[in-house]
């Protein structure tokens, strides 16, 4: 499929080209990134980790300057938080790429069936040679995403929201191109787009031949803008565009752990899977609402109640300046708390908070989003926590393909390979 799919217009503007130019800088990268193999890779990786805790005071002086600047452009603090980079961040930053270093890859062939007439059938994992990525403004995704890609043995075209711009260039300058210089890789394997805005964006889910997947997160309309725009040029978009955590008070529920829950799915109000929307099954809500009442309190979260002048699902995650509300309704059961979660929810994660194993074991077969937990908080649905990997995205599609967390062993291509008979 050719670049042509792209308007005239837009394919000469300034943003298109420098996406343009980035990605071709990538593709001629790729090879060497798959020609100098894992323990190359691992061993890039880990030097990265030691550069984050080395040059910390430089990189936290840049992350300093976009945090500035997004506070005087009025960022909403949900959002400014985000953005932060702290010493602690960093850390944690170092410790998960020498985790990503340390993980063992899946084999690279594997072998599936012997035809009838002898031939040998294997299926082996390929890469994809250059893989985009636009993301929100948050400087540990440039990390986790050019990490997974480069495990992945493709080369990394990474778009990060404006605000965040000064701080992954600081950690590709810093960390990530030195770190693959020193073992051999080669230091163009991740291109940074450098011109802000939504353009670049979608220039970057507009040039198949040499992006053919992108990952896309941040939630919204522009991510869904974007899907659209990279299927009809036809680049495979794995997007994440919409979050919202929903946790479901049964009946039975023990009213500690609601309170707990409640708790821990609201530690940090700027990202996806926090708590969104509590349902209260309705026999009980007299009882657990006084309780979720007072555990939101203590966060300094404002509950919206019924009626609602919104979408129950809303997502106060993205409402800059709301971000400290949850929704709360009431409902009949655990079968209709799974419903509505479905039905008003982007289908990220849901929580079932009861005693009842029969209860739970109803809530978990009637949802079908992407991640269900029984007495256990939605911020676990993360790559680094459910799986002991970072992640390039969640993809909460409703059709086959990865889906949940996104990492590195998702962004590789199936191959068969028939060979002869074996002799003998």
């Amino acid at each position: 499929m050719s670049t042509s799919t792209t308007a005239p217009e837009f394919a000469q503007s300034p943003e298109f080209d420098a996406v343009r130019t980035a990605a071709r800088r990538a593709a001629a990268a790729a090879p060497g990134v798959r020609a100098a193999g894992g323990p190359a890779v691992d061993a890039a990786l880990r030097t990265a980790a030691g550069l984050l805790r080395d040059r910390a005071p430089q990189l936290l002086e840049a992350n300093a300057r976009d945090v500035e600047a997004a506070e005087a452009n009025g960022m909403a603090p949900g959002l400014l938080d985000r953005l932060r980079l702290t010493p602690e961040r960093l850390a944690e930053m170092a410790t998960q790429l020498e985790v990503l270093a340390d993980t063992p890859e899946p084999p690279l062939q594997r072998e599936v069936r012997t035809l009838p007439s002898g031939e040998r059938v294997f299926e082996r994992r390929v890469p994809v040679g250059v893989i985009g990525a636009v993301f929100e403004a948050r400087p540990n995704v440039t990390v986790d995403v050019a990490s997974q890609v480069l495990k992945a043995r493709s080369a990394a075209v990474l778009r990060t929201g404006s605000a965040a711009l000064g701080s992954a260039q600081a950690l590709v300058e810093l960390v990530i191109a030195p770190a693959l210089e020193q073992h051999g890789v080669p230091a163009a394997a991740v291109q940074l787009v450098p011109t802000p805005g939504h353009a670049g964006a979608e220039a970057l889910v507009g040039l198949p031949d040499l992006v053919p997947l992108v990952v896309v997160r941040g939630s919204g309309e522009v991510t869904r803008k974007l899907s659209a725009l990279g299927a009809a040029a036809g680049t495979r978009v794995l997007a994440h565009a919409d979050g919202g955590g929903v946790l479901y008070l049964d009946s039975s529920a023990d009213e500690a752990v609601a309170q707990r829950l409640i708790h821990d799915s609201t530690d940090r109000l700027g990202v996806c899977n926090r708590l969104n929307l509590l349902l209260i099954d309705r026999p009980a809500y007299d009882r657990l609402w006084p309780v979720a009442e007072k555990a939101l309190a203590e966060r300094g979260i404002i509950p919206s109640l019924p009626p609602h002048n919104h979408r129950l699902g809303h997502e106060w995650a993205l409402d800059s300046g709301a971000e400290a509300h949850v929704t709360v309704a009431p409902v009949d059961g655990p079968l209709d708390a799974a419903v509505t979660a479905g039905r008003e929810t982007s289908g990220l994660a849901a929580t079932v908070c009861t005693a009842d194993e029969d209860v739970a074991t109803a809530f978990i077969d009637a949802y079908t989003g992407t991640g269900v937990f029984w007495n256990a908080t939605t911020r676990l649905l993360d790559g680094y926590k459910l799986l002991g990997l970072p992640e390039t995205g969640i993809n909460v599609d409703h059709t086959p393909g990865p889906r949940g967390p996104v990492t590195y062993v998702d962004l590789a291509l199936r191959q068969f390979v028939v060979l002869p008979p074996a002799e003998g």
